[in-house]
């Protein structure tokens, strides 16, 4: 917005500045309060008195009735917009009084109305720029509630009906009916249903597997850089790629030999692609992909895996993908569109009046030849709207000057159509001194042609206000474009985090919830009546658990108690044939640290029941060194290479890197430890959604 403000200031000051030049400097006053009208309020009082000092400057004090352009600009701005073409008509009357000259008549009429549309089309654009700045905020939010919204219809449809399935079959059964199958099938499919949209809402995003992978090498003593090039949501190539780098990952990790991995994404062409680079020196065959070959291949990508010529492990996968956030695209295409159209349409504007201008000043027998000429420079200066176009520029600038001699002094004012494309195409320090050269070449050739001063200076400053009048339209419009961008980027960024946290509360508590009512009314249609019906009265328990657990997943804040969590644990555990034991010695811990290692403590359980064959389970917390400790172990384990990449596992990497802890695993024979660290005193911050 700073920039699209001085933009205003800086091309504004130019006009005055021609004024001034001219012998009146009452146009600083008509300056400032054209500046104070578009940039700060648009009131009447400010509209009253830009027309008093333009009445006064031009009907009184002689100026230039071009003047009275300030004031059609600001008529345009306002609701009265209407009156714009009587301020021209004014123009046009005073000067054919004060002159008496149709071509005088016309150059000054031709100006105001010019200087008027371009004031209107630089308020318009600034305007949209500082919409697009002030409601980003409001935008990413409106996009967060609405992704909240459809969650929480999409989970309530599926999930909240089969829990009413669960529950009453439960109750029938607890009124001595038999528990009907349908009651165990609605279970296991709610369970399935969960884990299926817990990996859709993940797998639209990358990030939360690169934020894993960080945290996994480095508690491998592996030296971690991730560079991230690609923009998120990915879609369905975010879930294949996901795939591999958990797969590259887990095998850095378990060779052990590498120091140091770099992670990279690129998303050019659309083409995302994601290359793991580790140091482990292994052979060529070593760590070959594995499954996700497939995976890659079915998604119409490659995917390859070697040792690089300096003896790095390379391995890179490149998919295809639909551009994320596509209907958010389309809109501010649209937005920028339309500023698009605005900027061309008063540019074209713009030089075709300058250039009848010049015309008009031309005798009739060379208005043809200049005609085909200036057609020349306008055409190649809109192509150089948009881009850098090195041949154009050296259309125009041949253009600009060579006619000099044929056409004369009027032909100084085209060099101001060669100083805007130079300002777009280079930067600063280089396009500056060109400026300066271009219009030491006006004030040379003035000079040459016997000008009065005040007649050269009038062509240098022209041929600098017209490069600022082409620089300063097409800079406020590429403005308003990364700003849209910008919105986009907010409102997509909001969406992925809200479908992120409901992956994660999917998995992590409302998963094992589901899980654990499935187990006991497994358990209980394999057990006499009384012990069953003690299960499926915890059943109940559960199903209230896992309405809870919905709500969070909705988007509904709840705290969850370590001692709670602890109980179901020993409850689920035991049903289970496990013996437990619960040894709980942290002090009170704030609600975050507490919930989050809640979280842990059900997702261990989770893992212990899906990927151990456990007759024992220890669950202990402890304050030790300031930070409080969470381990669980379990015999009976199989399979721990393949939960160390879990997305369980990232999930809570992810919950405790958000409060400086961290998550360790470690298995033997036979065994498996998890252990979650965070401070007493944590400092929440947000979850990363990378």
């Amino acid at each position: 917005m700073r920039q699209a403000r001085l933009i205003v200031v800086v091309v504004l000051a130019g006009f005055a500045g021609v004024y001034v030049i001219a012998g009146f400097p009452g146009a600083v006053a008509v300056f400032g309060v054209q500046v104070a009208y578009m940039l700060w309020r648009r009131c009447g009082w400010l509209l009253a008195a830009q027309a008093a000092l333009v009445a006064g400057l031009s009907a009184g004090l002689g100026s230039s009735v071009a003047v009275i352009g300030f004031l059609g600009g600001a008529l345009l701005l306002s609701r009265w917009w209407a009156l714009t073409p009587l301020a021209v008509l004014g123009a046009a009357v005073i000067e054919h009084a004060r002159h008496g000259e149709v071509r005088a008549t016309l150059d000054a009429t031709i100006t105001t109305a010019l200087l008027s549309l371009l004031i209107y089309g630089m308020g318009r654009l600034v305007d949209r720029a500082g919409e697009l700045h002030a409601n980003r905020a409001a935008l990413a939010a409106g996009a967060a509630a609405d992704e909240r919204l459809r969650i929480a219809a999409e989970l309530n449809d599926g999930l909240g009906r089969s829990l009413a399935v669960i529950v009453e079959g439960v109750r029938r059964a607890l009124a001595g009916a038999d528990m009907p199958a349908e009651v165990v099938r609605t279970a296991r499919e709610s369970l399935a249903m969960a884990r299926e949209a817990a990996a859709g809402y993940r797998a639209m995003s990358l990030g939360p597997e690169l934020t894993t992978a960080r945290a996994l090498l480095a508690a491998a003593g592996i030296g971690a850089e991730v560079r991230e090039g690609h923009a998120e949501p990915l879609g369905p190539a975010g879930a294949v790629l996901a795939a591999v780098l958990r797969e590259a990952v887990t095998d850095v990790v378990r060779l052990g030999a590498a120091r140091t991995c770099l992670i990279e994404t690129l998303d050019t062409d659309g083409t995302v692609r994601l290359r793991i680079t580790d140091d482990g020196r292994r052979t060529a065959e070593d760590g070959r992909p594995g499954a996700t070959a497939a995976q890659v291949e079915a998604a119409g990508g490659v995917l390859s895996a070697g040792l690089a010529p300096d003896g790095r492990y390379v391995v890179e996968a490149a998919l295809p993908h639909r551009a994320a956030g596509e209907d958010e695209a389309e809109t501010g295409r649209a937005t920028y569109g339309e500023s698009y159209g605005v900027v061309l349409g008063l540019l074209a504007a713009v030089l075709v009046g300058f250039s009848v201008k010049a015309l008009l000043a031309l005798p009739a027998g060379m208005v043809a030849p200049a005609a085909a000429v200036l057609a020349v420079v306008v055409a190649m200066q809109l192509r150089s709207v948009n881009g850098r176009h090195m041949v154009a520029l050296g259309v125009m600038t041949v253009l600009a000057v060579a006619p000099v001699p044929v056409f004369g002094p009027v032909w100084l004012g085209v060099a101001g159509f060669v100083a805007g494309p130079v300002l777009l195409a280079f930067r600063w320090r280089v396009a500056w001194p060109l400026v300066a050269a271009v219009l030491a070449a006006v004030a040379v050739a003035g000079t040459a042609f016997g000008l009065p001063s005040a007649a050269t200076a009038n062509f240098t400053v022209s041929a600098l206000v017209t490069g600022l009048v082409v620089y300063g339209l097409v800079r406020l419009a590429r403005q308003v474009k990364e700003l849209q961008a910008a919105r986009e980027e907010l409102a997509r960024a909001a969406v992925v985090e809200e479908r992120l946290r409901a992956a994660r509360d999917l998995h992590d508590l409302l998963g094992h919830s589901l899980a654990a009512i499935l187990l006991k009314c497994e358990l209980a249609r394999r057990l006499d009546p009384a012990r069953a019906r003690a299960e499926l009265t915890g059943v109940i328990a559960l199903a209230e658990q896992a309405e809870a657990d919905l709500r969070s997943v909705s988007g509904e804040h709840r705290d969850l108690s370590l001692a709670s969590e602890a109980a179901s644990a020993r409850s689920v555990l035991s049903a289970a044939g496990v013996e437990v034991t619960v040894d709980l010695a942290h002090p009170p811990l704030p609600a975050e640290a507490e919930t989050v290692l809640s979280a842990v403590l059900r997702e261990a359980v989770t893992n212990v029941l899906r990927h151990s064959s456990a007759r024992h389970c220890a669950v202990s917390t402890a304050l030790e060194d300031g930070v409080v400790r969470l381990r669980v172990r379990n015999d009976g384990a199989r399979g721990a290479r393949a939960r160390h990449g879990s997305s369980g596992i990232g999930n809570l990497t992810t919950r405790l890197a958000a409060l400086d802890g961290r998550l360790t695993t470690a298995a033997g024979d036979g065994w498996f430890e998890l252990e979650a660290v965070t401070p007493l005193l944590a400092s929440p911050c947000p979850i990363p959604a990378a």
